[in-house]
This record gives structure tokens, sequence and C-alpha cells, in this order.
């Protein structure tokens, strides 16, 4: 299976984890046969000591994307330039490959919800966050990878589907995707959207990163609590997106009830399989 092509080239970094405290020890002392770490951006964000030391540790062998939950991009507030440019502090520092954050809005007249709320998928709402993504990307000089959300209601004023405003979001922004297929699934569970038609309407020369995660399926609706093994169900959308555009960078969250290193290191492994036989082995990290 050969890797998909972006338009920004940005490389396929083969397969990665998040980096989570809890594992803090086991990769530093251990340095395991992982491509790439996803760190969490706040969580590195005005803080030194401990978490600094091992972030400087870690990005000297391994490549590093950031993830972020508070840049708000839909909100009506504006825009918070403190927290840009202390993003993009931090990106020069570790050497993060790109970074992103969601289709969502977080807060408003200043409060932060900490909770990555929906969107209205409609022209005002796209072209209020047209102008924002781009405002960033020129303050941060580089593309912005926003991320599909995982959402539980939608909007009677919604005129168009979300995969097509996502698809717009790209093109008219310029901006690159992060593909979280565990949100898709959960989404089009709770929504009953068909999860196929969804992929159909992607531009894949925008999608630079995946995400693989598991849920809590309660029978009449789907949480995203990226806890457990990601399902079957996902791991086939995963599938269908390989043959569809190629080996992408891809990434496996798991975020509540965190076990131990091996447990989450073997979805990993997992995902080698559905980039095919031919995927690059994963990197073997000197020591």
């Amino acid at each position: 299976m050969q890797p998909h092509h972006n338009r920004w080239n940005l490389p396929d970094l083969g397969l990665g984890l998040g980096l989570r405290t809890q594992h803090f020890a086991h990769v530093l002392e251990q340095r395991p046969a992982v491509d790439w770490f996803e760190i969490l951006s706040e969580n590195f964000l005005a803080t030194g000591g401990r978490p600094m030391q091992v972030l400087d540790e870690i990005a000297a062998h391994y490549p590093i994307v950031m993830h972020g939950v508070s840049l708000s991009i839909g909100s009506t507030d504006p825009l918070d330039l403190n927290y840009l440019l202390q993003l993009a502090a931090l990106a020069a520092r570790c050497k993060a490959v790109w970074l992103g954050d969601h289709v969502c809005w977080t807060g408003v007249a200043g409060q932060n919800n900490h909770d990555l709320l929906p969107l209205p998928y409609d022209r005002a709402t796209l072209a209020h966050l047209v102008e924002r993504v781009r405002r960033v990307q020129d303050i941060l000089e580089r593309p912005l990878v926003l991320e599909n959300p995982s959402s539980y209601v939608t909007f009677a004023r919604s005129t168009m589907p979300e995969a097509e405003f996502l698809a717009r979001l790209a093109e008219q922004a310029d901006c690159a995707l992060l593909l979280d297929l565990n949100n898709v699934y959960v989404s089009c569970r709770n929504h009953g959207w068909d999860a196929h038609a969804y992929l159909d309407a992607l531009p894949y020369e925008r999608v630079v990163q995946i995400h693989l995660a598991g849920h809590t399926d309660l029978g009449t609706h789907c949480l995203d609590s990226h806890s457990g093994h990601t399902l079957e169900a996902v791991w086939e959308l995963y599938g269908e997106v390989m043959r569809r555009a190629g080996t992408i960078a891809t990434m496996v969250e798991w975020d509540q009830d965190i076990p131990e290193f091996e447990v989450v290191h073997a979805e990993v492994l997992r995902a080698r399989a559905f980039r095919g036989e031919h995927a690059r082995p994963l990197r073997e990290v000197a020591s």
C-alpha cells in the first residue's frame, strides 16, 4: 500500500500514540517501537519542570505532533493571541511536525466550558470559521489540522452534512484535516448518518492524520469516551480509508481508564495490519 499524498506533502509519520503521564516512565526507559507521539498541547503550555523535561527528552528521539482542545475556532470571542503565541513557542521547542485542534467551540464571553461543543453546519458558520482559520494559520505560519468532532445533537438551522461542511472548510480556508474514525462512527450512530457516505465526501488530499479510539456504546447512543479498545466497526472504517487513500499517519487514543503501556501499544501493532502487508515496520528507536 502506497503512502497517501496530501496537499502540503506532510509526511506519513507511521503509527503513533497519545503521550500520557501514566506512560512517561515506560517511554523514557524503554523507548518503545512507536513511530511518533501526539501531545495534548494544553498539558505543556505555561508549565515547566517534569512535564517539559520529559517532552524535551522524548522529542529528541521521536517526532511530535500537537493536538489542542482550547482554540475554540468556532466561538464568537476574539482569537486569543497569547494562546496562539504559546502554541507557536511550544511547537518550535518540540519541533512539532504539525499542530491542530477541533471543529468546535469551547466557550464564549471569556469562559471556557472545557468541552468540545458542536456547531451548526450552514454558510454563515462556514464563513465565520474560514476567516478565523485563515487568521490562525497566518499567525502560526503553518496549516492548521482540524479534527471532526463527535456529537450528540444537531441544529435545525444546519443546511449541509457534516462531511460536506468539513470539506468546504478545508478547501476554502486551505487547512488540513484530522480524520477521527471513532468520532465518525459515534456521530453516525447517534444521528443515523451513513458512515460510508461520510467517507465519500471527504477531500483526502487534505487529510494528514487519523485517530483511532474506543467509545462507550449505551445502546440508544454512543459516548466518545476514548476508553477501551477500538471497536471492530471502527477498524472496518480504517481499512476502508486505507483502501481509498493509502497510508496516513495514524494515532491511537486512550484517555480514560488508561491501562499499562503494552495494552495500548497492542492497538498500534494491530493498526499496522490495516496499513497493508508491505507497510514499513515501526521505527527502531536508537538507544
